[in-house]
């Protein structure tokens, strides 16, 4: 799986404030809707929210990855944002998030939505990727670093 694919430069966000986990998730909504225009934020939100509400979405190592499934989806669709300052996002280790990726996926999209979270998990598992993503000195590093393969 390709990060590129459903990741693009403008996509890559760097310096956002979320002063909470729904804050975020609000964000993330209007962000997408914005580039989207067929996905409603008010509804992506609560699809987000649903989500959210079954188990958290926080990986571990400040990393969060919500996601959720959306009727008005065209296609898979990731945007990735690096937090001006952590916030508790009900993670597994209880360690402050940092950086999220957000992953919405068209709704019958059911083996992909799987894959595309396998590898964004393995991806973000990498003590080495996480280094150079919280050093990265601008935006475009940050995504080459996400949608990278190395």
């Amino acid at each position: 799986m390709m990060i590129h694919r459903i990741l693009t430069p403008e996509r890559t966000l760097d310096g956002v404030h979320g002063a909470s986990k729904k804050k975020i998730l609000e964000f993330i909504a209007e962000r997408i809707s914005s580039d989207v225009p067929e996905i409603n934020a008010k509804e992506l939100f609560e699809a987000l929210v649903a989500r959210e509400r079954l188990g958290t979405t926080g990986l571990g190592e400040g990393v969060a990855i919500p996601h959720c499934r959306c009727k008005a989806c065209p296609s898979p669709i990731g945007l990735f944002i690096r937090l001006a300052e952590p916030v508790d996002f009900d993670s597994v280790d209880r360690k402050p998030v940092d950086l999220v990726f957000a992953l919405i996926v068209p709704e019958g999209e059911n083996q992909e939505h799987l894959e595309i979270l396998k590898a964004l998990a393995e991806r973000f598992h990498s003590t080495t990727l996480l280094e150079k993503i919280r050093s990265a000195s601008a935006t475009e590093l940050l995504y080459q670093f996400i949608a990278g393969d190395d």
